[in-house]
């Protein structure tokens, strides 16, 4: 035994990288939302990247300790303490038994992750330790007892580099790049790209709700079709949705565009409020962008991999 979960918090849930191969089946990704963040976090306790850990989002649970426990949370700066002492956000920390990890709210961004040396334990689900439901009141999180010293990433450094490129400085709103959705040609205008949208409450792991001045499209109906997460549907109404980590395997609304990878971490943080534009970028820009992260990224794992001092399990 290691975590006891005296609160859930609004939803946490164990993730690793998602069910990637299952979409055949109409089984979405789902998995870690944020998936820089998860890599991080793992890097920081000595992890692979994809190991299990405890997606908290907006608010979190408060957990107590059974064992010897090496954790970090990183990702949005949550506002954590243990027995009431204040954490640095993105710095590995040591729970002894008994203690009690108090994750509460943040003031930017809406996800972070909950990672432990060794990783959570959990039954595999087509390939994936990810839970199909959150966390409970009275549920043991299970991981191996393990020790650390301490060592972070903090946002301020996240928020610069880590969500490249930044919020668009002193004009409120963040940009999230698109190529061309499929049908793209339905739209009588280019108002979806000209416009501000606000992140609506009533987003979620499967989709992301935009409001903002409705979009027109022509006549006519979609059959339904293969989506994936990042894609910018338009309902009825004339508003988006983008698709998340939990969004479904086919869906019948046009799709205007579609968020690039390198941008879809950056989705996964947007908050109710949040202010938000899309910009259309060519393949090639995707392309370039989707390398120049993922090398950035693969940069800084190699770098905590380096200077490791790998936590004690046992």
């Amino acid at each position: 035994m290691s975590l006891s979960v005296r609160e859930p918090g609004l939803q946490s849930l164990l993730v690793d990288f998602g069910r990637e191969r299952s979409r055949a089946l109409g089984v979405p990704v789902g998995g870690a939302a944020d998936r820089a963040a998860l890599a991080l976090g793992n890097a920081l306790v000595g992890n692979a990247s994809h190991v299990a850990a405890l997606e908290v989002a907006l608010a979190g649970p408060v957990l107590e300790a059974l064992h010897p426990t090496a954790c970090v949370i990183f990702g949005a700066p949550f506002q954590s303490t243990v027995n009431g002492r204040p954490l640095n956000s993105g710095m590995t920390f040591q729970l002894d038994p008994g203690e009690v990890l108090r994750v509460g709210g943040t003031a930017a961004g809406a996800r972070a992750y909950l990672c432990v040396a060794g990783g959570f334990e959990a039954n595999e689900v087509l390939g994936s330790r990810s839970a199909l439901e959150p966390i409970r009141a009275g549920t043991i999180l299970t991981c191996a007892a393990s020790r650390c010293e301490p060592r972070g990433l903090p946002f301020a450094w996240l928020e610069e580099a880590y969500l490249s490129p930044p919020f668009s400085a002193g004009e409120g709103f963040q940009s999230l790049r698109t190529l061309d959705g499929p049908q793209r040609d339905w739209f009588v205008d280019d108002r979806f790209f000209t416009q501000t949208y606000d992140v609506l409450p009533a987003s979620n792991r499967m989709g992301v709700r935009f409001h903002g001045a409705p979009i027109v499209r022509r006549s006519g109906e979609l059959v339904s079709e293969a989506v994936a997460p990042g894609a910018v549907q338009v309902t009825n109404d004339g508003l988006p949705i983008v698709l998340g980590a939990d969004g479904q395997t086919i869906g019948g609304y046009p799709k205007v565009a579609h968020v690039i990878r390198a941008d879809l971490d950056r989705l996964a943080q947007l908050r109710p409020g949040d202010r938000v534009r899309f910009v259309c970028v060519s393949s090639a820009e995707a392309e370039n962008a989707a390398r120049e992260r993922a090398e950035f990224l693969r940069g800084w794992l190699v770098r905590l991999a380096v200077a490791e001092r790998r936590p004690v399990l046992g």
